[in-house]
């Protein structure tokens, strides 16, 4: 009997390595082959579980194992050069976030999924939260009327590890692409960050002008605490009413402009997985992988991680000139 379940092979074997394998082998429609780390005995830590082979040489992994997607969750400033071999091997990935650090590498792994029409995805799995999609179903219905403006407020406890700006590329990345994917395009940014000795940019606010003609806000910080009620509150105005999504899959309300009631949606009692902000990722694969089976695009191409980027960039040279800084969108 021929095995029609899809391949899968997992680069990096840490934290969000071990979210990937759990949500990729609790599939029916999926089959992990292969777990790759630094050393063989945590591959094999790893693999084992679910009855995949560890390896600690990724060229060996794709020649034995075939993988028709390869998922890359290596640390967060590692992910350039394994991704570009990846991508040079010519195997359909799904990468974590953020891309890269530095501009060109982005540009550079962007153009070369595109020369060679790589299916080439992005884990910017906030999208796929039950309060973020009604809030985007909210929008798409004219419920906010004209928008007027967009927040953003995240933050909790982070280290430095991954230099001055690592708040604002490796986490602040999700509001960056959060904000265009309910808002629409960010045309131009003005940015304040903190400048410590011992911790850089560590909290960054930065205003933000939208191509609608909306205005917004960005805040993001290492210098508070996920164990805070509404660490995360994103708030989306316009003439017609209010949507609020509260620690991403908390809690979403809409309000009409005048009305003194609200509709909240909240998970309920039985909701474990609406509550789990894990499973995002096993909702982003609910559409990711049919897309990949139908040779389509990714449901977030990396592109939008080429974006966030991008308008990262454009806040650092905002926060070192003093000025405001245009981010032309395609």
């Amino acid at each position: 009997m021929t095995d029609e379940r899809l391949r899968v092979a997992v680069v990096g074997a840490g934290g969000w390595g071990r979210q990937h394998v759990r949500a990729f082998s609790a599939r029916e429609d999926v089959r992990v082959v292969g777990v790759a780390a630094r050393t063989l005995a945590h591959a094999e830590q790893r693999a084992a579980g679910v009855g995949a082979r560890g390896y600690d040489d990724v060229d060996r992994m794709l020649d034995v194992e075939r993988p028709d997607l390869v998922s890359v969750c290596l640390p967060n400033t590692a992910h350039y050069a394994p991704t570009l071999h990846l991508l040079e091997r010519g195997v359909p990935l799904l990468v974590e976030k953020p891309l890269a650090f530095d501009l060109d590498e982005g540009r550079r792994l962007v153009a070369e999924a595109e020369r060679r029409g790589t299916f080439f995805a992005i884990n910017f799995n906030h999208r796929f939260a039950t309060p973020v999609r009604m809030a985007r179903a909210a929008v798409d219905a004219g419920e906010l009327g004209r928008l007027s403006f967009a927040t953003w407020r995240f933050g909790g406890e982070g280290g430095t590890g991954s230099g001055p700006d690592g708040n604002l590329i490796e986490t602040q990345c999700h509001g960056f692409d959060m904000l265009e994917h309910l808002a629409g395009p960010i045309s131009s940014v003005s940015a304040e960050f903190t400048q410590f000795p011992d911790r850089g940019h560590s909290t960054v606010s930065i205003a933000l002008a939208f191509a609608s003609g909306a205005v917004g806000s960005l805040v993001g910080s290492y210098d508070t605490s996920y164990a805070y009620p509404e660490t995360h509150r994103l708030e989306l105005d316009g003439d017609g009413g209010r949507a609020l999504v509260v620690d991403t899959v908390r809690r979403f309300e809409l309000a009409r402009t005048g009305e003194t009631t609200r509709r909240v949606w909240e998970a309920g009692y039985f909701d474990d997985r609406g509550r789990a902000f894990e499973a995002t990722f096993d909702d982003h694969l609910d559409a990711l992988i049919p897309a990949l089976r139908a040779g389509g695009e990714p449901p977030v191409h990396a592109r939008a991680g080429l974006r966030a980027l991008e308008l990262a960039h454009a806040a650092i040279r905002s926060y070192a000139t003093g000025r405001r800084e245009s981010v032309p969108s395609e």
